[in-house]
């Protein structure tokens, strides 16, 4: 009889130490799972950080490559844009962003190595933030063409195309998340002369002009919004336009009707580099050396 209860004494403890041994086996395995969730969860933080710096410096570059100085110096030098020694254009794009064409543009631009000039409505920055940020990272100007581009709305008064470009400007900070941008630039819808509304306009020139505001219309333009049909007439038309200019600023549009204009643009630059001309956007009247 004792010798079952030794027995039995004996197989409770073997059990107690194997119970023992698996339990310390499973904490340790515990201990070194966590100890890898940790270190992994702590590297996860930290490239999510690193990411995020890097993220923050390169935005911070950007900014700085395309700081805008506005004073007297440059609003003369945008006055006096037509005016020039040598040959260059500056591709400007009107009523964009939108989703069917700008981007096509931007990555012809991008594949080209040019800067072009997009003068942007807000109404269609609040619905293609993505478009308007893209385009300003890679080192396109941001203009302010309005908000509404209703003429009948914008040009009440004075007042309200001001209000208009006020709008616009809140728009592109908010699609750049930069709340100290402004464009300081500003292209009337129709023009900044003639017309029902132009004593409206010339008032406007003035009180925008109090607000550090300056404009810029065109002297060529593809007239791709007067309803031309092929790539072959828009091209021979805004070759017309140019002539033998040699400072030359072309009016398009990337809104998503003007599929035709990033059809002809490939053509309208090689006949451009061509010609001689140097591609330049506003940034670089900013930047010019006195």
């Amino acid at each position: 009889m004792m010798d079952l209860v030794e027995i039995e004494v004996k197989k409770s403890k073997k059990k107690i130490i194997i119970i023992s041994i698996v339990a310390t086996l499973v904490a340790a395995l515990f201990l070194v799972l966590g100890f890898i969730f940790i270190n992994q969860s702590q590297s996860v933080s930290k490239q999510k950080e690193e990411k995020l710096l890097a993220k923050e410096k390169q935005e911070h570059i950007i900014r700085e490559k395309n700081k805008i100085i506005y004073n007297d110096s440059v609003k003369q030098k945008i006055k006096k844009i037509y005016n020039y020694d040598g040959k260059r254009v500056f591709l400007t794009f009107d009523d964009g962003p939108s989703k069917s064409v700008t981007p096509f543009i931007l990555d012809l631009l991008k594949q080209e190595n040019i800067k072009a000039t997009f003068f942007t409505l807000g109404s269609r920055v609040e619905l293609y933030p993505e478009i308007v940020k893209r385009a300003y990272e890679e080192g396109h100007y941001i203009a302010n063409h309005g908000y509404s581009h209703i003429y009948k709305q914008i040009y009440c008064s004075a007042q309200t195309v001001l209000e208009e470009y006020q709008k616009t400007e809140q728009a592109i900070q908010q699609a750049l998340g930069n709340t100290e941008f402004h464009s300081h630039l500003f292209r009337f819808p129709g023009g900044s002369k003639g017309g029902k509304y132009d004593a409206i306009k010339q008032e406007a020139i003035s009180l925008l002009d109090a607000n550090q505001v300056t404009y810029v219309d065109w002297n060529a333009l593809t007239a791709d919004s007067a309803g031309m049909k092929t790539k072959e007439e828009m091209l021979e038309y805004v070759k017309s336009t140019i002539g033998n200019k040699k400072s030359v600023v072309i009016l398009m549009h990337d809104a998503g009707d003007k599929i035709l204009t990033y059809e002809t643009l490939p053509e309208l630059i090689k006949y451009l580099k061509e010609q001689g001309y140097e591609f330049q956007n506003i940034y670089d009247i900013m930047n010019e050396v006195e």
